[in-house]
């Protein structure tokens, strides 16, 4: 089959690679119809997240039709369209049964390599890295989907893939990040980054009530979409966040600050951003919290700063004094997307969000490598890349 492959930092090519089978009872093949390139792909292309290999298949946010079904898989058949987390969850764990998937204790054969960077490790993730299973991602024609009775959504036959797709990573991402966050009706939520996840975040905190959002980038594109989306927006390459933020709040500061970012921020030439970026480059420093830091000076005291933003690492200049005395509470960590699947799925049936509004570009899996590229460098407009094999 064909497979997108990472080659290396910068580097991923279209290879043929050897065609999935079952190898547990609990295992299905699927033949995958929609997949999509995710923010956090970017931190494996750029070489953020180590463990890679030269020929790992790349992708977790996909769909498509069972074409195989282990023998311990009794909720579904061949031809049954589902969609799939982009984490892999045992159901069975103490974390599992109590909805926290995206700890599982069983699904991650990795685990040891992970307990000695973090102290424990959470769950598998498809495609990427073996510090997370090493299993083989659904950027191509077809995928081994490990503990596939758990977690899985049927797709009604009258959604197409777009409207669904998302259901993988991107909405229950987005969502989870507003829910973290707290949101009290009538609260100000401000939203970094207007990537996908920034994007389905600002969405999900006004459907749980928020009375205001302002969303902060520099990409014209994206804070077009961010306005769309009901979002007031500041150009972080144009204005002064912090300043900006108190005089919109009159000097209250947001009740909720959203981290869509992560470890790759920029800070158009900020002192602390420009810091970060050669502690980067000297390996001093293993991720960039630009944007982690403005969201905790800019938010109100006893306020609530989410993370959806990945971080790998380390970080440095951290300001612990500030959150500790303004009170603020963390919430962060991997989407337990099982959680989430089917209730969206449900606002989507009922009409109260479209996920198809984030596409941008529509290509074959052939084009991943100049999509990858496209999609890094924000280019021609690029919010959201969706591939059919």
């Amino acid at each position: 089959m064909r497979a997108v492959c990472w080659q290396g930092t910068h580097k991923v090519q279209v290879d043929t690679v050897p065609d999935p089978e079952i190898e547990d009872p609990r295992d299905v093949v699927l033949k995958v119809t929609s997949t999509a390139i995710c923010g956090s792909d970017l931190h494996l292309y750029d070489g953020f997240i180590p463990a890679m290999e030269k020929g790992d298949v790349l992708g977790h946010e996909f769909m498509g039709e069972v074409v195989e079904v282990g023998s311990g898989v009794s909720n579904l058949k061949v031809g049954d369209r589902i969609a799939v987390p982009f984490n892999i969850a045992c159901g069975n764990c103490d974390f599992c049964r109590e909805d926290l998937y995206s700890l599982c204790d069983n699904s991650n054969p990795d685990h040891e390599k992970l307990e000695t960077l973090y102290g424990q490790a959470g769950s598998g993730l498809f495609g990427y890295s073996h510090l997370f299973g090493g299993f083989a991602g659904g950027q191509a024609e077809y995928v081994r989907v490990p503990y596939a009775d758990v977690g899985h959504v049927k797709i009604p036959a009258h959604l197409p893939d777009e409207k669904v797709l998302f259901l993988t990573d991107i909405f229950p991402t987005g969502y989870q990040a507003a829910e973290n966050a707290g949101i009290e009706k009538g609260d100000t939520v401000a939203v970094w980054g207007c990537g996908p996840v920034g994007q389905f975040a600002i969405r999900s905190a006004l459907m749980l009530g928020a009375g205001r959002v302002v969303a902060i980038d520099r990409v014209p594109e994206r804070l077009r979409l961010a306005e769309a989306g009901g979002a007031e927006t500041i150009d972080f390459s144009e204005t002064n966040v912090l300043e900006a933020l108190k005089e919109m709040t009159k000097g209250r500061g947001p009740d909720r600050c959203i981290d869509a970012v992560g470890l790759e921020a920029h800070g158009a030439g900020s002192i602390d951003a420009v810091y970060d970026k050669i502690k980067a480059m000297t390996m001093l420093e293993t991720d960039r919290p630009h944007v982690l830091r403005e969201a905790i000076m800019a938010c109100r005291k006893g306020g609530t700063v989410s993370l959806p933003g990945v971080y790998g690492g380390l970080v440095d200049k951290f300001p612990i004094g500030a959150a500790f005395g303004k009170g603020l509470t963390f919430k962060m960590g991997q989407t337990h997307t099982h959680r989430y699947m089917r209730p969206l799925l449900e606002r989507v049936e009922r009409g109260e969000i479209d996920p198809t509004f984030i596409i941008t570009h529509r290509l074959k899996l052939d084009d991943a490598p100049e999509a990858y590229e496209t999609f890094r460098d924000k280019r021609d407009g690029c919010v959201k890349v969706v591939m059919t094999p």
